[in-house]
């Protein structure tokens, strides 16, 4: 059984092996996000964020930059650690790390990414970071899925 846990990294680690992968010509795909309480949809997102390319890295927001967002008092429902473990133990994804910063785009500047995924409810423009990777897509979001529903009907 291999050790998924090793698949969370810090982010010299995470640029150390982006730069491993694109030495063995590699074609690296990156997507950021909360994934607070995981569901299908993230699990959709990532199999086709990963079909795009040969390694998939997700960048995760620390606790406090998700409260920074503003998605609620309760949130994140799961601490950054417990997000990234889940989040590393799917096949999809090759390499998780967090950042804490409001957005990925320093992250971005050092991992400079083939492909940058973000959900389709984004418009290329407005996605951070996208001038540090040669291609953007917007995948388009398995409609009824959200984190943000699922806390709503859970307090309730």
């Amino acid at each position: 059984m291999a050790d998924t846990a090793a698949k969370v990294l810090s982010r010299g680690a995470a640029v150390s092996r982006r730069r491993s992968w694109a030495k063995s010509r590699k074609r690296v795909v990156f997507t950021n996000g909360v994934f607070d309480l995981l569901h299908r949809g993230h699990v959709e997102l990532l199999e086709k964020a990963r079909s795009l390319g040969d390694a998939l890295i997700v960048g995760v927001n620390t606790d406090a930059s998700v409260r920074r967002l503003g998605k609620g008092p309760e949130r994140p429902i799961n601490k950054e650690g417990d997000r990234a473990r889940v989040l590393a133990a799917l096949a999809a994804v090759d390499a998780v790390t967090l950042f804490g910063e409001d957005t990925p785009a320093e992250l971005l500047s050092r991992l400079k990414p083939d492909v940058l995924v973000k959900g389709a409810d984004y418009k290329p423009d407005e996605v951070a970071g996208r001038e540090h990777a040669r291609k953007v897509v917007l995948i388009r979001l398995t409609k009824g899925y959200s984190t943000t529903a699922v806390v709503r009907r859970l307090s309730r």
